[in-house]
């Protein structure tokens, strides 16, 4: 069975959201959304039905002659095509949604603790496997870009996409001009560069991350996007490679 992975603060280099995210994880039903943004978890057909991120489970083998039937439509009635793809469905059950209490928790410590109180108050099985392995995946992921995504998720799901883009665009800004802390130098050196996969991550913990300092990457910068590649020109790409270089860039 395939899987489908999203970017963002659980994956690749853990700092950055992927473009959109606040506005289509916001969207998924339930607290999906928040799940997929604080985990980077992978998803399979199943859970990509439950959460609404498809309409459609098509077997590989049939992959084909859908590709064929739908060739031969001629119409680009959605209705029409939807009817097509449906002719080559598979019906899958549905699994349980286990994220929806845990994760519409306030905060990203509750959320934690709450995953925490579950593996020590039950054997790990197959059905809640997945807890362990989101425990880990928060635990080793920037506790700055943890509370990030949770605010930028929420915050996304009043907002339109034209705004969601916005604000995502500014939170990168601030991420890659480290006006504010230096986690996504320090990601892209644990885990693209020197490949220790140890990052050091500023503040280190969930708890020494306040409100007020989360607040700062959802402020306007007023840069443009010149000065971001001049910055990516000058002081990343020269290093690239070099594995005796050093990734802490000096404030201005």
């Amino acid at each position: 069975m395939n899987f489908v992975g999203i970017c963002n603060a659980g994956r690749t280099n853990r700092t950055l959201p992927d473009v959109g995210a606040s506005f289509f994880l916001s969207r998924l039903s339930g607290s999906f959304g928040e799940y997929l943004g604080l985990t980077g978890a992978r998803l399979d057909g199943s859970e990509m039905l439950a959460c609404g991120l498809a309409t459609h489970f098509v077997l590989s083998k049939d992959l084909l002659l859908l590709e064929n039937a739908l060739s031969e439509v001629a119409s680009s009635d959605a209705l029409t095509i939807s009817r097509v793809i449906g002719g080559f469905s598979s019906k899958i059950s549905l699994k349980k949604d286990n994220h929806q209490q845990m994760f519409l928790k306030g905060t990203v410590e509750e959320i934690l603790s709450t995953l925490v109180t579950m593996i020590e108050n039950e054997v790990v099985n197959g059905d809640n496997k997945w807890i362990v392995h989101t425990i880990s995946s928060m635990t080793s992921a920037s506790p700055t870009s943890l509370k990030i995504f949770l605010k930028l998720i929420r915050e996304g799901r009043t907002k339109e996409l034209k705004d969601c883009l916005i604000q995502d665009y500014t939170i990168v800004c601030h991420l890659i001009r480290r006006t504010l802390n230096l986690d996504f130098v320090e990601a892209s050196r644990a885990k693209l560069f020197e490949k220790d996969k140890q990052p050091k991550w500023k503040p280190s913990k969930l708890e020494l991350v306040s409100d007020e300092m989360v607040d700062q990457y959802f402020q306007k910068l007023m840069m443009l996007i010149g000065n971001t590649y001049n910055f990516l020109k000058e002081q990343i790409l020269p290093n690239y490679g070099n594995q005796n270089s050093s990734w802490i860039v000096k404030d201005d």
